[in-house]
């Protein structure tokens, strides 16, 4: 069996690793450089940090802010008419998941022709065909791994759909842990815990392989070690180091794996709700692990070794409960709600979730146990319920 394991060109990581912005910029020849951002980061001044030392080149840059959480398509049609109309050489994304998925999406359909909704993975009728605008990726959370994979994540009316292609792939990812050092401990609770379902959700993916494992398991650990810390004491260096890998490990995985069942039952909630992404994954997380147990024990005993904890004198079985446990604990810990209530949910909705989550079997195809419908249902009742269920 073969096997394709695709990275990002090139991945600068480490504490200052941003020093090494100038020269990347610099090698592709920019002189007009578009700078896609989280408008807090602006407000912040952290933006400054990559504004000035290309102004000190003469290289001229273009603070783009209109980014939101769990961007709409309408912000991605604008967004990438706007780069197609003032003839830019370069995009950089500066931020969070939402800043770096339409950075990559307006790298790449600066040169197509169209709407964003015609690249569309579920609904669109066109296909990215040639390699757009040189792009570099500044991640400034531990959680999204947006910046080393190739798709962008767009909200629908009351789902969430994809442009995929490897011409999304950022020509340099830049991943400074030092950069998450003003981020929020609800931020870092959330994006951690969506790093974490990266890494659990590689892991048991039917198309899992030996390097992706390897890529999993360390993520694991580095995130189950350091992510209580990075919330609480969320100056703490080593902490922000390892999550900041943690999370860069983690996106490799699932990038090469592909997520499952977590994702596909979050979607929706961000869709809906408009809930985090990092929050939709963590209160569904023990619950969709729990709920498919049986059909990976083996591989959650791996995750349970993982986390810090030793399966020396347990079964396979015993070990996996305690896995659905501890990550149940973990999210909990880190204060994100432990159920759909929590983030004020009703009972009504689940049939509406459950019809969405359906619709996305390109993720749901990766788990290894078959979701249908009543599963899907099952597991949002689960979360509604806090009572965690199996099959």
């Amino acid at each position: 069996m073969t096997e394709k394991i695709t990275f990002a060109p090139i991945s600068y990581t480490g504490w200052g690793s941003l020093s090494y912005l100038t020269e990347e910029v610099q090698r592709f020849g920019a002189q007009k450089v578009l700078i896609i951002t989280d408008p807090f980061l602006k407000d912040l001044g952290l933006t400054y940090r990559v504004e000035e030392p290309l102004a000190a080149l003469g290289i001229t840059t273009e603070l783009y802010t209109e980014v939101v959480p769990e961007p709409p398509l309408a912000v991605g049609e604008k967004l990438v008419a706007y780069t197609r109309e003032h003839a830019f050489d370069l995009v950089i994304g500066l931020g969070g998941g939402s800043a770096l998925d339409l950075a990559k999406l307006a790298g790449a359909l600066a040169v197509h022709d169209g709407k964003v909704a015609d690249y569309l993975n579920l609904t669109g009728s066109k296909k990215v065909s040639k390699k757009g605008l040189p792009t570099i990726l500044i991640t400034t959370t531990s959680g999204t791994g947006s910046e080393i994979t190739n798709i962008s994540v767009l909200s629908l009316e009351t789902t969430k759909d994809v442009v995929a292609h490897d011409y999304l792939l950022a020509d340099v990812a830049i991943i400074d842990p030092e950069l998450t050092l003003s981020l929020p401990a609800k931020v870092t609770a959330a994006t951690g815990i969506d790093a974490l379902t990266h890494a659990v959700e590689a892991y048991i993916s039917k198309n899992a392989s030996p390097v992706s494992d390897a890529l999993a398991l360390q993520a694991i650990r580095l995130i189950s070690n350091s992510l209580r810390t990075a919330v609480f004491e969320g100056s703490n260096k080593q902490a922000r180091t390892d999550m900041s890998y943690g999370s860069y490990l983690a996106g490799l995985a699932f990038f090469n794996a592909g997520v499952a069942g977590v994702h596909a039952l979050a979607y929706p909630l961000g869709g809906q709700f408009h809930i985090a992404h990092g929050d939709s994954n963590a209160v569904l997380l023990p619950y969709v692990m729990g709920y498919i147990r049986q059909s990976c024990e083996k591989r959650m005993k791996d995750i349970y070794d993982a986390m810090g904890f030793s399966s020396m004198n347990l079964s396979q079985e015993e070990a996996s409960y305690k896995c659905v446990d501890e990550l149940k604990r973990l999210v909990s810990d880190v204060n994100i709600p432990s159920t759909l209530k929590g983030f004020n949910i009703g009972e009504e909705a689940l049939e509406g979730l459950t019809e969405d989550a359906t619709k996305q079997t390109r993720i749901l195809a990766r788990s290894p146990l078959t979701l249908e419908k009543e599963d899907i249902f099952a597991i949002y009742k689960s979360a509604f319920d806090g009572v965690i269920v199996e099959k």
